[in-house]
């Protein structure tokens, strides 16, 4: 039998187990319905930001020195690559990026949302976030993820994906209701589905947000984190948000 580190290795789940999941956990039709669908975006999100990079690697031989997919700096008049699969922008990434797992991870990273409902739609009131523990939900699932026994990379998705990435220095500088750890992604694929995530919310009803809207949200938690963001949209690109709104029939903020 496989081992890694001493330790059997977890389940990688196929996505109809995901659903299932879901389904077990969902204390009402709305719960399902609104974070089963958000994970369903963010994994289409990711897989829209994997494309992108990983035809920028395929490109990586044959673009200038100087093009922007390689220096990250907006050049005036510069070759840019079209979009790929919508997602505009973005960087030549250090390896190719496994698409497959990252799909998975962003199907489960808001498996833990189900146990930080206040109302959980079960009595027909519309849906409500427990907003002082919200934060926890990313390492609920984690700790959930793992009891499933799901594999730690990943169980790692919902751990790690909170804002541009939750710091020890953070959680206890904010006073959050978390034990002092870092609570960033320790790849690209768990980077990927961090940021994809940001272009959609669990709000009732739910929208999507383009890079500017989810800037101005960043920058309440200070000038930096506002910059850390622009800094991965410039690393990922920007997916084509209007078209993903159009298409799942949600409002924009722009």
């Amino acid at each position: 039998s496989a081992t890694t580190m001493g330790n059997m290795t977890g389940i990688i789940p196929t996505v109809d187990q995901i659903e299932a999941l879901h389904r077990k956990l969902a204390p009402s039709d709305a719960a399902y319905d609104l974070i089963h669908t958000h994970c369903v975006i963010i994994a289409q999100i990711t897989r829209q930001l994997i494309h992108r990079r990983n035809a920028l690697f395929m490109r990586r031989c044959t673009l200038p020195a100087d093009a922007p997919e390689r220096t990250g700096e907006p050049a005036p008049g510069a070759f840019a690559v079209p979009a790929t699969d919508g997602v505009t922008g973005g960087t030549v990434p250090p390896r190719y990026l496994d698409a497959g797992q990252a799909v998975l991870g962003a199907l489960l990273h808001d498996i833990g949302t189900y146990r930080v409902l206040k109302n959980d739609g079960s009595n027909g009131e519309p849906l409500t976030f427990d907003g002082p523990h919200y934060v926890q939900h990313g390492l609920i699932g984690y700790d959930l993820l793992l009891n499933e026994g799901y594999d730690e990379s990943i169980a790692q998705y919902a751990r790690n994906h909170t804002g541009v990435g939750l710091t020890r220095e953070a959680v206890v500088r904010q006073g959050l209701p978390l034990p002092p750890d870092d609570y960033v992604p320790v790849n690209l694929e768990q980077e990927v589905v961090m940021v994809a995530d940001k272009y959609h919310s669990k709000s009732v009803p739910p929208k999507f947000l383009t890079a500017d809207a989810y800037a101005r949200k960043a920058a309440r938690f200070g000038e930096d984190n506002k910059e850390q963001w622009l800094d991965l949209v410039r690393t990922y690109g920007e997916p084509d948000v209007p078209a993903l709104a159009e298409e799942y029939h949600m409002r924009l903020v722009d």
